[in-house]
């Protein structure tokens, strides 16, 4: 299997792959991760950017997170936020294709979660897409870059079972 989600459900995505891999159950094959919220941290470039972004902005993002990032301590878990995970927690995750919207308060923790992946030798593929804004992965049918993107995450998992099935 592998595991995908948008926004907060990269989270869960994610987490899900590492909680695998920390109770040494089988892994997912693959993460496909679209404009993940993986932190806490609102005073990156994006979020100053795109503070006023619409149909997600700032304020939104703030009353998601006193609702999931509930305390210090919780927004400090890796298991809640995972870009606070640790180079140990992220090593031997499974690929990942990551995709940011580049008019995104999240697109810079979406980046910096490539790279944190990448730094930890996960395999991993990152794509900002421009002129887009959160949400519009979904939006195919009015969005051409939605079209894109689409097609580049089932390649992605294309290429991904593939890998597994000629194993």
């Amino acid at each position: 299997i592998a595991v995908a989600g948008e926004s907060a459900g990269g989270n869960l995505a994610t987490v899900t792959a590492m909680k695998a891999k920390q109770n040494n159950v089988h892994s997912p094959v693959f993460q496909l991760l679209i404009y993940p919220l993986v932190s806490d941290d609102q005073t990156t470039e994006s979020y100053k950017k795109f503070e006023n972004a619409k149909p997600l902005n700032k304020a939104m993002i703030s009353w998601f997170s006193k609702q999931y990032f509930s305390s210090a301590a919780t927004a400090a878990d890796p298991y809640v936020a995972p870009l606070k995970a640790t180079r140990e927690q992220l090593i031997g995750l499974p690929p990942a294709f990551i995709i940011t919207a580049e008019i995104d308060p999240l697109r810079s923790e979406g980046e910096a979660y490539a790279k944190a992946l990448k730094d930890a030798g996960v395999a991993v593929t990152y794509k900002n897409y421009p002129n887009v804004t959160h949400e519009f992965f979904g939006m195919a049918p009015v969005v051409e870059t939605a079209t894109e993107a689409q097609a580049d995450a089932a390649a992605a998992l294309k290429a991904a079972f593939a890998n597994v099935n000629a194993k």
